[in-house]
This record gives structure tokens, C-alpha cells and sequence, in this order.
């Protein structure tokens, strides 16, 4: 695990600038650093070392005449396999790194490597021969790519704070990412808020010669259901190829840990992983926002050592800026707080955590994914008939039997986006003091929905979110926030091999009227006790909205929301109008505040007065 950053050399002092460009990004790799600069490009490199811990180990790593030079940020967990292979067709190794088995990989089978690797990873390669630069991202987008082309130069990177330092880096806001972000809660396409610089997509990879950008997708989510094997038997087979992945995925020359929720994802992890550590925060004594009670139990069942920590306000809002200096883009999932701090914990004790992200998507995880079931009797009234009973909801307050009347007026892809939505199209444009060339919501879903408009309503939300949600919010977070406290964070359920099963589950097998990630939860009770594998989604609970009432954190967000900053882009009268709504109880406006509070505090970070990391 690492950080990378480069770019292609158009100026004096190469090796200086890339020095402090790599500086930004020292928390991504404490252990050492290293450099290739020559007439083409600059590539710098900040090592968090796991596997081969000597000095050899250390990028940029070459091939044999060092032609082919990489930087590489994550894990192949079959590059033994890999190594053997090459070794076979003639290759020469002077490591034993899974990075170098990138370098004659990319020698031997070029482009087609991609679909060889099992693991998580964020590469660039300096191809001298080619004269290209190759990059690419992993299947599920675990690990960030960056890129930006300012004038004549190419810039990428592990994080977008170390284009910074370039001469050449223009630091400008893209405003229409700030109105996609407040549907989505995070920037859901390959914009990002800044302008002219990208996110290489999750299972993408891009070839970059004679000045010219090549980006192509190299492997695709596919769900095709299969109906003859029956329950007992999708639970045995995940049972089987989620230990595999598991057992893949602790592969380290570090001590291993696994962070631990109320949750059956985390619980199962930690159960199969068999690791000696486990990790949790929790806020305050409610039990409703505190799962540390339930973590030391656990942890107790499966004989292993519990870590925890509790939270304070003042340490939540105390580190907000910091954080969302680390995010590069502002991600106003309240949950990633406690996931910061969580990460500090289990980096005073361990190198690499083990972690439940992915379940939700790729076995059916979500509550929101009861709604197809939900909905279908109330969809038997003509579509003219809700359509008008919708119209008319529009103009009541939202409350939740309001709210149904409305997302049954609306069909799939007009109600769900993904597992956040904020502020409609409408809202947002009432909210905004500005104008951008934003497109609608479902513009930006659509594409998604046209991809497997074929399949069941339930795999069309599992598939939205496996391409929007999970990369744009759950795995920007689990990166970043890992990474600022030198952390690496695998994800087992996040393996090609369980990727591939889980794609032929029939839904009837991953939501059902009990439960969802149904067959998941049947496996998961070989290792987890009942109360642990059944229980319901919950997420990870924050006490935003109770915080929201105190005049403490009232007005903390007031002034932000009264700031010239917030005068810049919103109408502020309608910001203080949410906020007090929210506070005399007559709606739960939490989250669109928190979303709009999220931006303004980035947004001060990078382009206004806040100090933090920011010369």
C-alpha cells in the first residue's frame, strides 16, 4: 500500500516538485520514498510497506532493462501464482513484491493482465519503448486514480491534494460538481470539483501517447441468475469462496486486524478471519449510536481481543476540516467521521485491517432494496391514477406516508438514484444562488440502468449502487480515511471470486420479505450467532440530527451557513430556514444540512481561510 504521484516533464526543477508533491501525501507511506525522473516524466512514490518489507521492495520498480518503470498503490493477492508463470516464460524478478509481478505482467500480456489480477490496485507505467504512459484502476474502483491535463501536462496521482504543488496545476472549482453533489451527497461521475481533473472509473484503464488520453473499461459486473442450484447450496458455495477471499486477503508480512460493527459484515469478517485484533468506536451511552457493548461481546464469542474508543462531539467536530482535507472532495456521509477515527485506533496496534464494505451491494444488502416488494401492491392502481395522487403529495409536508404517495407516483429510475438522495433537481436549483450546466439526476444514472434494464428491479438497484454508490461514498471514505493514519483496509467481500458467485444468486435468494443479503446471513450463521447474522441493517449510526438542536453545534453551522462563502454559491435565507426547521422538530432535515455544512467546510479548507494541511 502506497501513494503515487507523477507527471510528464514539461519543466526545470523536476525533481524538487515532484519532492514536494510527494510531501502531500507522506501519510499514505511514513516507511520510505522514491523517485524516477528523466527528460519524459517524473514518478514519485510513498511506501506504507507490507509485503517484502526490505529495501527492494521500495518503488519505482523496473523491468529488466529498466524500460518499463511503475508505481503502484494496493495488493495482488495471487501474484505468486502470477510470479510462478513468468518466472516460467523466461522473466527475470529481483524482488519478491506482488509490484514487479505488475511490470513483467505488463511485458508478457499487456492490456489483457487486467483481467488476471485478484486484488485491489491504482498502477501507473512509463512504457520507454511505447513511449506511453499506462494506467488503470481495480475492478470495484478500492483504490483511486487521478489525472488532470493542464496545458501540455499530464498529472496523476493517488490523491488529488498532491497536483497542488505543481506549476502548472490550476485550482479551479467545478460548480457543477457541487450541484450533482448535493442529490448524491458525494461527486458521482468522472468530474471532479475541481476543474480538469478526473477519476480514472473503477474497472477503467487509460493509455496516454502523443499528448492524446485513451480511457477504456476492461471488465464488467454481469448478473445472470441461475435457478437450479438451490439455497442450501448458494450457502455452501459462499461459505467456501468468501473463507478463500478471506484467507487471500490476510496475506502480509504485518500483523493483521479487522475492524468490528454490530453488523453481520464486520461480525462475519472477523469471525472467518480469525485475526487477533478487533476495532470500534461508538458515541456516547445509547446504545442507538454505540456498538461497542455488542463488539466486546463478539469479539469475546470468537475469542479475540476487542479494541475500542468512544467518540466525543468535540473530537467529531473538532476534526471535521482536517478530514475533509484528507476526502480531496467534500463526502458528506456522516459516517465517515467515526470511520477516521476508528482507523486512528487500529493504527496504533496494526499495518492492515480487514473490513465489511461491499456486502450490501453485491449480496443485497440495503433495506431501500425491500422497496420493489414494497411498492408492488400500491402499483397495481393505474400509473395515470398515482402519477396524479403524486402531484398533489408534492405540495404536503414530506412526511412518510407523504413520502410513499410520491415514490409511487415514480417509476425505478425516477425515485431511486442510489442509496443517498438529498435534494431533488428542484431543490437544489432553489437552493443554489448559482447556475451550472449540471445535468439531471437520472442523466447521470442512466447509463446504468440502460446496462441491466433486463434484470430485476432489486439487481437494478444493487448495480446502480455497485457503480455509483459504493465507489463514489463507501470506498472514497475507506481509502482516504484509512490512509490518513498510514492504514491499509482490504475488503474481502470485494473479491472477483465472490464477485463472480454472487452475480448468479437469484434475487429471491438475496432479498427476501424477512431479511435482506439473505443467503449471505445463512452462511454467515456458521460462524456468528443468530442475533448477529439476522440482525437488521443499521448502517453506522452518527447523532447528527440530536447534535443539530444544541446550540453549541446550531450555530457552528449558522456561521458557516451566514458565511460569505455560503453567500458565493447558496441563498443563504433558505440555509438558515432548513436549519431552523430541523431545529423546532418540524422536519428531519439532518442530512441535507449536514450535505450543504460538508461542502462549505471543504470548501474553506481548499479555497478559503481554514489552515488545515493547505500552505
Amino acid at each position: 500500500m502506497c501513494g503515487f504521484v507523477g507527471f510528464t516533464n514539461k519543466i526545470n526543477d523536476a525533481s524538487i516538485v515532484l519532492g514536494k508533491m510527494m510531501d502531500r501525501i507522506k501519510h499514505r507511506g511514513p516507511d520510505s520514498d522514491g523517485k524516477y525522473v528523466d527528460e519524459q516524466v517524473a514518478m514519485g512514490f510513498r511506501r506504507l510497506s507490507i509485503i517484502d518489507l526490505s529495501d527492494k521492495g521500495s518503488q519505482p520498480i523496473f523491468n529488466e532493462d529498466k524500460s518499463v518503470v511503475i508505481t503502484f498503490n494496493g495488493e495482488i493477492y495471487n501474484y505468486q501464482e502470477l510470479r510462478e508463470e513468468l518466472l516460467e516464460k523466461g522473466h527475470s524478478f529481483y524482488t519478491h513484491t506482488d509490484t514487479e509481478v505488475l511490470v513483467h505482467g505488463y511485458e508478457e500480456w499487456g492490456v489483457d493482465m487486467l483481467n488476471r489480477l485478484r486484488g485491489m490496485f491504482g498502477f501507473v507505467i512509463f512504457d520507454k519503448n511505447k513511449d506511453q504512459i499506462f494506467g488503470a484502476r481495480d475492478f470495484f474502483g478500492i483504490k483511486p486514480v487521478y489525472y488532470a491535463k493542464m496545458g501540455e501536462t499530464l498529472m496523476w496521482g493517488s490523491e488529488i491534494k498532491s497536483f497542488l504543488d505543481h506549476p502548472d496545476f490550476r485550482k479551479e472549482l467545478n460548480e457543477a460538481a457541487l450541484e450533482n453533489y448535493l442529490t448524491f451527497q458525494y461527486s458521482p461521475t468522472s468530474e471532479t470539483f475541481f476543474k480538469n481533473v478526473y477519476k480514472l472509473p473503477a474497472a477503467h484503464y487509460f493509455i496516454y501517447k502523443d499528448g492524446k488520453m485513451e480511457v477504456k473499461r476492461y471488465w464488467e459486473v454481469k448478473f445472470t441468475p441461475d435457478s437450479k442450484p438451490d439455497l442450501d447450496e448458494w450457502v455452501n458455495r459462499i461459505t467456501e469462496t468468501f473463507k478463500n477471499s478471506v484467507e487471500a486477503h490476510k496475506i502480509a508480512d504485518v500483523e493483521v486486524g479487522s475492524f468490528l460493527s454490530s453488523g453481520v459484515d464486520s461480525s462475519y469478517v472477523a469471525a472467518v478471519a480469525d485475526v487477533d485484533k478487533t476495532f470500534t468506536v461508538g458515541f456516547g451511552e445509547d446504545e442507538k449510536y454505540n456498538e461497542i457493548g455488542y463488539a466486546k461481546e463478539f469479539s469475546k464469542y470468537i475469542h479475540k481481543e476487542n479494541n475500542s474508543k468512544v467518540i466525543t462531539p468535540e473530537e467529531y467536530w473538532g476534526n471535521f476540516a482536517k478530514i475533509q482535507y484528507h476526502m480531496d472532495e467534500p463526502l458528506a456521509d456522516p459516517a465517515a467521521v467515526a470511520l477516521f477515527f476508528v482507523c486512528q485506533l487500529a493504527s496504533q496496534k496494526v499495518k492492515v485491517v480487514l473490513s465489511g464494505e461491499g456486502a450490501d451491494e453485491i449480496f443485497g444488502g440495503y433495506n431501500i432494496y425491500h422497496n420493489p416488494a414494497d411498492m408492488a401492491a400500491y402499483n397495481k392502481i393505474p400509473k395515470p391514477v398515482r402519477r396524479g395522487i403524486g402531484a398533489l403529495a408534492q405540495h404536503l409536508p414530506h412526511k412518510h406516508g407523504i413520502n410513499f404517495l410520491i415514490r409511487g407516483s415514480q417509476d425505478l429510475q425516477e425515485r431511486f438514484i442510489g442509496n443517498a438522495f438529498i435534494f431533488t433537481e428542484k431543490e437544489r436549483k432553489e437552493l443554489l444562488s448559482i447556475k451550472t450546466d449540471a445535468p439531471a439526476p437520472q442523466a447521470i444514472t442512466k447509463p446504468f440502468y440502460d446496462k441491466c434494464s433486463n434484470n430485476d428491479e432489486v439487481t437494478q438497484m444493487q448495480y446502480l449502487d455497485l457503480h455509483l454508490w459504493m465507489t463514489g461514498d463507501i470506498l472514497l471514505k475507506a481509502d482516504k480515511m484509512s490512509m490518513a493514519h498510514s492504514l491499509e483496509l482490504r475488503v474481502p467481500f470485494l473479491d472477483k471470486e465472490v464477485m463472480a458467485l454472487a452475480e448468479q444468486i437469484p434475487a429471491k435468494h438475496r432479498v427476501t420479505k424477512e431479511n435482506t443479503k439473505y443467503a449471505m446471513r445463512i452462511a454467515a450463521l456458521k460462524a456468528c450467532p443468530p442475533q448477529t447474522a439476522n440482525k437488521k441493517k443499521l448502517g453506522f449510526p452518527v447523532p447528527i440530527r440530536v447534535w443539530l438542536k444544541e446550540d453549541k453545534y446550531y450555530n457552528i453551522v449558522r456561521e458557516k451557513f451566514t458565511s460569505a462563502n455560503a453567500a458565493k454559491f447558496f441563498r443563504t435565507d433558505k440555509l438558515v430556514q432548513l436549519l431552523d426547521d430541523h431545529r423546532a422538530g418540524h422536519y428531519d432535515y439532518s442530512r441535507k444540512i449536514w450535505t450543504v455544512f460538508t461542502f462549505l467546510v471543504w470548501y474553506d479548507v481548499y479555497f478559503g481561510s481554514e489552515t488545515v494541511g493547505i500552505k
